[in-house]
């Protein structure tokens, strides 16, 4: 009997010490408060507002206290996509990024009682409100102003709740699909318009250059065919110079020998019998003579050709005639690939600037060539010298 009535307090006591030993450990859990470094926490006892709990290890009084917990970094908070009627009453769709801190813990537990869903509410309203004070253009190409006006609106609710708004971003403004489906024909018709536009003035500028360098080569093949035409009609004076002068050195015997050629013509043709004529059997006569020198003898002269005086041969510029070939020569060389280089250029526009008129080609052609008229009419008075 004695051994039951000792065991049953000592096992009481192992009862008694070991529910002293858990509340003592739960005591010291409930006593102890770890905040994060990120954090801070708001203490209350008894619902009644204590102290906010710094980062580390703080003491709490037990079962009597709760703490809530304030992330202190900048926290994103999503504003669900809002409809709008902008100031033209076009129907739009828009959601929004806000970014905020707590800068105030113990405001943002004492003044609102869930700071991250009033602020949200708040930027919804206010999103709302911007655009409806707003053009339906505005609103899709002023973002910035729109984020701006947003975080105007919601800094002075937010700072009586210690909330800082750092930024606000709207993400995407979407008229209605009538809205895009009009502002999209409206950009397609834009572009063909540009796009018609552009084309015009391509092809007006192609064929204003095009005729420019048409224009500009037409007239350096006529400044080419100019100056061909001055030399040949100088070349042909000289040589009817030369041959009228030449005759009137040879006189008779230049005569004589055109006859005898003009005989022998005649001789080669298939008839048997010739009829000439007085005159040219004197020639013929005029002749034999010559051949056999009888005319020297009764005349005492000679039918030889006549040496040019030194008038016609400066006339003629004989003793020059190489100075003067090459000088024709000269004139005559003209850059062609220069010019086809320079036409080239023009067409493809590369200095339209240059380009002259066919009046003022033709005033510099007019300025450097002699004038044609000029020409004959020298000649023509050498001619009858």
């Amino acid at each position: 009997m004695l051994v039951p009535l000792q065991a049953a307090p000592a096992g009481g006591l192992t009862i008694v010490a070991l529910l002293v030993l858990a509340l003592a450990v739960i005591t010291i859990w409930q006593s102890v408060e770890i905040v994060d470094a990120t954090e801070k926490r708001a203490l209350t006892v008894f619902g009644e507002y204590r102290k906010l709990l710094e980062p580390g290890i703080n003491f709490v009084p037990p079962f009597v206290s709760a703490t809530h917990r304030f992330d202190m970094r900048t926290q994103t908070l999503d504003v669900p996509r809002q409809e709008a009627i902008t100031r033209d009453n076009s129907p739009v769709t828009a959601d929004a990024v806000v970014y905020i801190k707590v800068m105030d813990a113990k405001k943002a537990f004492l003044e609102v009682e869930d700071y991250k869903r009033a602020v949200s509410n708040l930027a919804q309203t206010t999103l709302r409100a911007v655009l409806g004070d707003m053009e339906l253009d505005d609103t899709l190409n002023k973002r910035q102003e729109i984020n701006a006006k947003i975080r105007k609106e919601l800094d002075e609710p937010t700072d009586e709740w210690g909330i800082r708004v750092e930024s606000v971003e709207v993400r995407e403004v979407n008229p209605s699909k009538d809205v895009q489906q009009a502002m999209e024909q409206q950009t397609s018709a834009e572009r063909k318009r540009r796009a018609m536009i552009l084309e015009a003035q391509g092809e007006r500028r192609s064929a204003v250059e095009t005729a420019e360098g048409d224009k500009q080569s037409n007239i350096i093949r006529a400044q080419g065919e100019k100056q061909s035409q001055i030399l040949e009609a100088q070349g042909d004076a000289v040589s009817t110079v030369l041959r009228a002068k030449s005759a009137e050195s040879m006189g008779e015997r230049a005569v004589i020998e055109k006859g005898m050629e003009t005989l022998e013509s005649i001789g080669q043709g298939e008839s048997t019998t010739f009829v000439l004529p007085q005159e040219l059997s004197s020639l013929v006569g005029r002749y034999g003579k010559h051949l056999t020198g009888s005319d020297v003898k009764e005349d005492g002269e000679q039918l030889d050709s006549l040496d040019f005086d030194a008038e016609t041969r400066e006339l003629l510029g004989l003793d020059d005639i190489e100075e003067i070939l090459g000088q024709i020569d000269e004139e005559a060389e003209m850059d062609v690939e220069a010019m086809e280089q320079e036409a080239q250029a023009i067409k493809e526009g590369e200095d339209p600037a240059n380009i002259k008129s066919a009046d003022e080609v033709i005033e510099e052609m007019d300025e450097d060539s002699p004038d044609m008229e000029d020409v004959k009419a020298e000649l023509d008075a050498e001619l009858e010298k």
